[in-house]
């Protein structure tokens, strides 16, 4: 019979590739993470990993367990949440995934009104690019997903999460600055600092010049980059002006290291979406926390 902590202590090592950097993560000495390896060897009668003298790296029959090991750990998870959820408490672990500036800073205030509800509940967040969530999500490797994009699928349902304000911002001493608005042709010969192409704020900025004949390639490009905490400090260095979300501009905008300027005509918007795998098994915390999204809706418009 497998031994879930063994699976876990596997799990470590192969997200890490390293004993010591496992054993470091888990509070295990690196000699206890691998005997516990050794162990699971012998036990399966198969290698799992090639050592070498800082790194470990899956064999094959280590990258096929990999995913089976994942969907038992899950699987066990679940089967402790359901019968928790029985006692009429809600407790448990979800991870959810946020692709947008505006989840990273509307999750934080939200996550903790939940936590106020079910105290007992832990809630992990986790950052990076749109496909990198969605390819999780499918996995089953996190519980829900934010993402200012659907991606359609028969297995994938949405819902309303916020209404995101695109702005444009410039730096505190720029000729902009003192103005009320400007024209949508004034940003042609203006160094603009853009997001990737994938980026919904840059989706929604293109779409948004199209009303005005305005192409991409009719703008001037200072740097295109994939962070929009980074766009800010940029423009707050005068490398040039950047639209971004007015939740991720707020901290520079109070502080006067960065001035909102009107565009005359250009209202820029994303939808934001919550999402969840509905061919994964819901546990209650995870049902508990999309009932509470769908009516907290006042609270994410303020």
């Amino acid at each position: 019979m497998l031994n879930l902590d063994v699976l876990r202590v596997f799990l470590a090592v192969a997200k890490h590739g390293s004993f010591s950097e496992a054993g470091r993560r888990l509070y295990l000495s690196q000699p206890a993470v691998s005997q516990t390896i050794q162990g699971l060897e012998r036990q399966l009668g198969v290698q799992l990993f090639i050592r070498h003298s800082r790194t470990a790296q899956l064999t094959e029959s280590g990258q096929a367990l990999v995913p089976m090991a994942r969907d038992l750990l899950d699987s066990a998870q679940r089967v402790e949440q359901t019968m928790v959820s029985f006692q009429k408490e809600v407790i448990g672990e979800i991870t959810i995934g946020c692709s947008t500036a505006s989840g990273k800073y509307l999750l934080p205030g939200l996550i903790g009104h939940f936590h106020h509800l079910f105290s007992q509940v832990r809630i992990n967040v986790m950052v990076s690019a749109r496909e990198v969530i969605m390819t999780k999500l499918f996995s089953g490797e996190i519980a829900l997903g934010i993402s200012s994009k659907k991606v359609e699928h028969p297995d994938l349902e949405y819902q309303d999460f916020f209404t995101d304000p695109i702005v444009l911002i410039v730096p505190a001493n720029h000729p902009w600055a003192g103005i009320s608005q400007i024209m949508p042709a004034d940003l042609l010969d203006e160094p603009l600092i853009l997001r990737e192409e994938s980026s919904g704020t840059r989706e929604a900025l293109v779409d948004g010049l199209r009303q005005d004949d305005i192409s991409v390639d009719m703008l001037n490009i200072a740097m295109v980059l994939g962070n929009t905490e980074a766009i800010e400090m940029a423009v707050e260095e005068g490398l040039g002006v950047a639209f971004v979300s007015r939740l991720a501009a707020a901290r520079g905008v109070a502080l006067g290291r960065v001035i909102e300027v009107n565009v005359t005509g250009l209202e820029l918007t994303r939808n934001i979406y919550l999402t969840r795998n509905t061919q994964q098994l819901q546990t209650r915390v995870q049902v508990e926390f999309w009932e509470f999204v769908n009516n907290a809706k006042d609270f994410i418009k303020n």
